[in-house]
């Protein structure tokens, strides 16, 4: 540590210190006294409210101002949750934190919905800057977490698992951080983001929603992305569902797109699903563009998804059911080995643009894709012909 360089200066720090009310390093600034450290201390004791095994988180919620922070410890609640209350940060203790449905299931809209914790505003108010951290959400008859017109939503480290519909939904929302979760046993999407659930229309600008770090297991779908554009999709383990991630657009203006799939692991999603209204039967399909537009999907390891649906293969461009194609999608540098029928697969084969560049493979659909071989490739791509 520095000396101060003079007597005079000593003398001139202390003064100031008696003045502010505050110690003075050398050099003249200012540092936090005992009782100053000890008030900050106490205001953000204040901004925390504890709930205990057997309180209502609710209750909690409803006497929380914007900004403040309800630990909830460990213990199993029997209530849904609904917040509308912008900055709040609701953090349990771990994965012993669990919330599951109550007995009677009506004490609130969320609770009378089905669902275990809702966030939800307008398009006028959005409840901003929401975080839900280091919690389980598990049981639900519809979703596990349903948010909807949120602006800044983080969803971390939180365990939904053995709901009814999906895990976490989020619509209607912009700048949401899904990060370090764990969704399965799901029985739609582990993790789901859409335009909206009810409504058609254009796609959604989520202004960069990242959905990163997550193992998402045993559900419907790992990652479903409905309409939204401008999503990071990164770094995410993805095995055991029917479907890993699924990126679904339609006939709507802005259309489906412009986001990146890059850097997980999508192995082994061999579930069998029961076709739905709007899509097939679902088994062993890796990575699937339908109906969208200028995505990435790139740096991915796709390995082992296997199944005789229609949309069965490592990485598969699939025509929408409404019969809008896929355009200008680049899909790149990923390995994609052991799949079936085939690693890469473009099956929408009225799609423009689309491109398969410098992936390690084994097996295509068809034999020759866009891009594949030698001949095709532009000089400074490298190819992407079938490795021995």
């Amino acid at each position: 540590m520095k000396l101060c360089r003079s007597r005079r200066a000593v003398v001139a720090a202390a003064a100031t210190a008696t003045i502010v009310g505050g110690a003075v390093a050398c050099g003249g600034e200012s540092q936090p006294t005992a009782s100053q450290s000890a008030a900050s201390q106490a205001a953000d004791a204040q901004k925390k409210i504890s709930v205990r095994a057997g309180e209502s988180i609710q209750s909690a919620v409803d006497r929380a101002e914007p900004g403040q922070v309800i630990d909830i410890a460990a213990g199993t609640y029997h209530e849904s949750v609904q917040i509308s209350t912008p900055r709040l940060t609701l953090r349990g203790a771990g994965t012993g934190t669990v919330i599951s449905p109550s007995a009677k299931g009506d004490e609130n809209a969320c609770a009378k919905a089905g669902e275990g914790i809702c966030v939800s505003g307008t398009a006028q108010k959005k409840p901003s800057d929401v975080t839900l951290e280091s919690l389980t959400v598990a049981g639900f008859k519809k979703a596990g977490i349903h948010a909807t017109g949120a602006d800044g939503l983080q969803v971390v480290r939180v365990t939904a698992r053995d709901n009814k519909v999906q895990g976490i939904l989020v619509e209607k929302s912009v700048r949401t951080v899904f990060r370090d979760n764990t969704a399965r046993n799901n029985a739609d999407s582990g993790i789901f983001l859409a335009n909206s659930m009810d409504t058609e229309g254009g796609a959604l600008d989520t202004k960069g929603a990242v959905i990163e770090g997550n193992k998402l297991s045993e559900n419907r779908i790992g990652v479903g992305l409905r309409r939204v554009r401008g999503v990071k999709v990164e770094n995410n383990q993805i095995t055991g569902n029917c479907g890993g991630v699924f990126v679904v657009g339609d006939e709507g203006v802005p259309r489906g797109g412009a986001l990146t799939v890059t850097h997980n692991t999508v192995t082994g999603n061999n579930k069998y699903c029961a076709a739905s209204a709007r899509l097939p039967f679902i088994q062993g399909t890796g990575i699937l563009l339908t109906g969208v537009e200028k995505t990435v999907v790139t740096n991915n390891d796709v390995r082992d998804n296997s199944g005789k649906s229609p949309m069965s293969g490592g990485i598969v461009l699939f025509g929408s059911v409404v019969g809008t194609s896929n355009s200008e999608n680049t899909i790149r540098d990923n390995v994609a080995r052991g799949n079936k029928p085939a690693d890469l697969a473009n099956r929408d084969l009225k799609g423009k643009g689309n491109t398969f560049v410098n992936n390690t493979m084994e097996t295509t659909e068809p034999k020759q894709l866009p891009n594949s071989s030698p001949s095709d490739a532009p000089s400074t791509a490298p190819s992407v012909a079938p490795s021995s």
